[in-house]
C-alpha cells in the first residue's frame, strides 16, 4: 500500500506517504485498531528516513485517523469512516434510448464557445482588481445595466437596474422569493395546473405548501384563484408550459386586480419569452404592474443552463429582503461569469445568439409537425407558434397511453406525456404528450417520429 508513496519525488515523499496511509484507513484496508510498525521498521522497510515517517504518523494522530499510546506503539483509530461509494445520478438518463423527445433542454452544441471565450478573454483584459472582492449581492453594476437595457428593448418590462438581481437561474430566483414571502406569513402558493412540477417543489423548499389552480385556453381561470385563499401565484403567461398558450389579455388584467385586491404577488417565470416564430414576442406581464410581479428569467434555454446565470426583476417592497437572502444564501454570483455575460450582451454576442437559436429551432419545428403528419396522421398539435416543446394530442385508435408509451419505449424512445404534469387525467382515450425538439437534429426527430409510428402500429 506505500511503497508508491516511497517512490514518489524527494519533495513530495512526506505529502505522499500521509495520502497513502489516510486512504488506507479511509477505505478500510487498514481496519480500527491494527498496530502499525515502528517508525524504525517502516522507515527501514520503505527506504526512506525515520523522520518522514515519525512526521506522518504524527500528522495523522492529529487528524484522529491513527492513536499513539506512549510505550504501547501507533494503531489505526476508530473515527474514520469509509464514503458510500456508487452514488446515484441524480439527472439519469433513460436507458436504451434512441431518440429522446422529452422537453427542457436545450441544442447544447448551439453554445458559442468562441464568442465566449473573447468575451472572457476582453474582460479578464480590463476587469480591475478591486472588482474581484466580495460583490454587490444583486449582482455585478455592468451586468445588472446590460440586462435592464436587454429586458427592456426584448421582453418589454420595467427594467430599473437597482431593482435586478443576478441569480443562479429562475430556480434560485423561486426560492429567494419563497423564502421572502414566508417570513412574511404566507405559507402557500398557486402553481398552474398543467405546469411545471418543479415550481412546487422549489417553493415546498422554503416551507411553502403548493395549491394546484386549473387553466383554460385564455390562462388562469379567475374563479379558481380567488376561493384559494393563496396570496402568491406562479405562472408563465407568455408561453405556458407545457400547453404553450398564451394568456389573453383578460386574464392578464384579472390576475394582476386579483393580486392588487388580496395584496398579493406573482413570479412570472419567462423561461423561454425570447423563443417566438411566427410573430413577434409577446411582452412580459411585469410591464403593467412592477410592483406587484416579481420578474425571473435567465440563460439556460438561449446559452446553457450549466452557466446558472439569470435574474430577478424585485417588486420594491420585497427588494431589501431578498437581497439579504441572497447576500446570506451565496454572498452573490460569480463575478467573472457576471462579467462575461455582461460583455457579451453589450457586445450583441446575446441578440445574435438568440437569432441563431430561433433559426435552428423554426427548423426542428417544423420538421416535428412534418413528421408527425406523415407518420401519425389525425395527430392534433398545439403550442406550436413559440418555445421549445409541442403539445401532440394523439388520437386514441393507435393505442390507449399505457400502451402507447410503453410500446414507444421498447422502440428506444422516451416521451413524456402531458398529464405528469397536472392533477387532470382526461378519460378521451387521446394521447396527450409533451414533445421537445429543440434539442435534436432534423433527422433524429424524423427518425424518433418513426420508431413510435412503426411500434405503435404493431398488433
Amino acid at each position: 500500500m506505500l511503497l508508491p508513496a516511497a517512490g514518489a519525488p524527494a519533495r513530495r515523499r512526506g505529502r505522499a506517504l500521509q495520502e497513502a496511509l489516510r486512504d488506507a484507513v479511509r477505505s478500510g484496508r487498514m481496519a480500527p485498531g491494527t498496530r502499525l510498525p515502528s517508525s524504525r521498521e517502516l522507515a527501514a522497510d520503505l527506504g526512506v528516513s525515520r523522520g518522514l515517517v515519525t512526521e506522518a504518523y504524527e500528522q495523522l494522530t492529529a487528524e484522529g485517523y491513527l492513536r499513539s499510546d506512549r510505550g504501547a506503539g501507533t494503531w489505526v483509530g476508530g473515527a474514520a469512516r469509509s464514503a458510500v461509494r456508487g452514488v446515484r445520478d441524480p439527472a439519469p438518463g433513460v436507458p436504451g434510448t434512441l431518440v429522446d423527445f422529452r422537453p427542457g433542454t436545450p441544442d447544447l452544441s448551439l453554445f458559442p464557445r468562441a464568442a465566449w471565450a473573447a468575451a472572457q478573454r476582453s474582460v479578464m483584459a480590463r476587469l480591475p482588481h478591486s472588482a474581484l472582492g466580495y460583490p454587490d449581492p444583486r449582482g455585478l453594476q455592468e451586468l445588472r445595466e446590460a440586462l435592464a437595457g436587454m429586458l427592456t428593448r426584448r421582453r418589454g418590462v420595467v427594467a430599473d437596474p437597482e431593482r435586478l438581481v443576478v441569480c443562479s437561474g429562475v430556480a434560485q430566483a423561486s426560492t429567494l422569493l419563497g423564502f421572502v414571502l414566508r417570513g412574511r406569513g404566507l405559507r402557500s402558493v398557486g402553481v398552474e395546473d398543467p405546469g411545471s412540477p418543479e415550481h412546487g417543489r422549489l417553493f415546498a423548499a422554503t416551507g411553502m405548501d403548493t395549491v394546484w389552480l386549473p387553466l383554460d385556453e385564455e390562462g388562469l381561470r379567475p374563479g379558481p384563484l380567488a376561493d384559494s385563499g393563496v396570496r402568491a401565484v406562479v405562472v408563465t403567461p407568455s408561453h405556458q408550459f407545457p400547453s404553450g398558450i398564451g394568456w389573453s389579455a383578460g386574464r392578464r388584467a384579472a390576475l394582476l386586480d386579483w393580486a392588487r385586491a388580496v395584496d398579493g404577488y406573482v413570479l412570472e417565470d419567462d423561461y423561454d419569452g425570447d423563443f417566438r416564430y411566427d410573430r413577434a414576442p409577446v411582452g412580459a406581464l411585469q410591464g403593467l404592474d412592477p410592483e406587484r410581479v416579481a420578474y425571473a428569467g435567465s440563460v439556460s434555454k438561449s446559452l446553457a443552463p450549466g452557466l446558472r446565470l439569470g435574474w430577478m426583476l424585485v417588486p420594491g417592497a420585497l427588494l431589501d429582503e431578498v437581497v439579504e437572502r441572497k447576500r446570506t444564501m451565496d454572498l452573490g454570483n460569480p463575478v467573472l461569469d457576471q462579467a462575461t455575460l455582461a460583455e457579451f450582451v453589450t457586445g450583441g454576442g446575446y441578440d445574435r445568439q438568440l437569432r441563431r437559436c430561433q433559426r435552428a429551432y423554426r427548423e426542428r419545428r417544423d420538421a416535428l409537425l412534418a413528421a408527425l403528419a406523415e407518420r401519425l396522421p389525425g395527430t392534433g398539435v398545439s403550442g406550436i407558434a413559440a418555445g421549445l416543446h409541442v403539445i401532440a394530442r394523439v388520437p386514441g385508435r393507435y393505442g390507449p397511453p399505457a400502451r402507447f408509451l410503453a410500446r414507444a419505449a421498447e422502440a428506444g424512445v422516451a416521451l413524456r406525456p402531458l398529464e405528469e404534469y397536472g392533477t387532470e387525467r382526461p378519460a378521451d382515450g387521446d394521447v396527450r404528450l409533451v414533445v421537445g425538439y429543440a434539442h435534436l437534429a432534423p433527422s433524429a426527430i424524423e427518425r424518433g417520429v418513426r420508431l413510435v409510428a412503426e411500434a405503435v402500429g404493431r398488433e
